[in-house]
């Protein structure tokens, strides 16, 4: 049996919108196994138990890559990564589909070839990236050759999920987002996302506190999340930094070792139907074993 383990993620991470992604400690497991069947899916709604599943979908676009027939296959998923929070769930599911194939036929492809490959189904390299390589990643699209810078996080840095019981549509995010930005704000988000790649780097929370502000999709996106500017007021009074993860609806928290526990009791009993999940970087990304 091939277990193929990849972590959540977080992209954008403020200024860094389309380019920037990092890699956490929260799961999705796949296993893929022989089957005397054409495809077998447990651990997901029986309306994802078919070829329109995404893992399999993902793992036959690997087959079909590598010139090879795609085969009769079970696929086991253990994955609580809540669809359509900003987590980087149809990233999990993509890396997972396309390591399985690779695993499945002696690691015939390279991550090189599988970040190619997935982003071409996910449609941006800011979630797959770091999905496969771990850590912070900031990724462009250069004549449709993807290329991946890496960058390690300052272990002191605690990030928090804080993640809504209702979701957000990537589609529905996209929509609210202006056609264009000024020339000012162009200047100004590129001269803030090298800043703050350093400033997580060294984990300077000044730093990052300045740095992180954008002016490209969260003042639109918040007002998507309703209960945006009640988390925001809770941070500010923990002096705790605030960014949308991704699309939304999670919203993600950067912390000191001290901070946690207070922000922990104030979100959590203000939302008690929401999940808040302290995490650390996740620095191996997708990993494959074979059972």
């Amino acid at each position: 049996m091939i277990r193929i383990k990849v972590p959540a993620t977080s992209a954008n991470i403020g200024v860094g919108f389309d380019t920037l992604g990092l890699a956490v400690s929260f799961y999705g497991i796949v296993d893929f196994e022989p089957s005397e069947k054409k495809l077998e899916i447990n651990g997901c709604p029986k309306k994802y138990q078919d070829e329109n599943n995404l893992i399999y979908q993902a793992f036959s676009t690997g087959c079909e890559y590598l010139h090879h027939n795609i085969p009769k296959v079970k696929i086991n998923i253990n994955n609580n990564i809540p669809i359509a929070r900003g987590l980087g769930s149809s990233a999990i599911c993509i890396v997972a589909g396309l390591k399985g194939a690779s695993a499945w036929f002696g690691d015939a492809m390279n991550n090189e070839e599988i970040l190619n490959l997935a982003t071409k189904m996910e449609g941006h390299p800011d979630n797959v990236s770091p999905a496969i390589y771990g850590n912070l990643c900031a990724s462009i699209n250069h004549d449709g050759n993807i290329q991946v810078a890496h960058y390690k996080v300052d272990n002191n840095l605690n990030f928090i999920a804080i993640i809504p019981d209702y979701p957000i549509s990537t589609e529905a995010a996209r929509k609210v987002l202006p056609d264009k930005i000024s020339y000012a704000d162009a200047v100004y988000q590129i001269g803030h996302l090298g800043v703050l790649i350093k400033a997580l780097e060294i984990g300077d929370m000044k730093m990052i506190k300045s740095a992180i502000v954008d002016k490209m999709h969260e003042p639109y996106r918040k007002k998507l999340i309703p209960d945006y500017e009640h988390i925001s007021k809770i941070c500010e009074e923990e002096n705790v930094i605030l960014y949308i993860s991704g699309s939304g609806s999670t919203l993600m928290a950067i912390a000191q070792d001290d901070q946690i526990d207070s922000l922990f009791d104030k979100i959590s009993g203000q939302f008690p139907k929401w999940q808040i999940k302290p995490l650390s970087v996740d620095t191996k990304g997708a990993t494959t074993n074979i059972i």
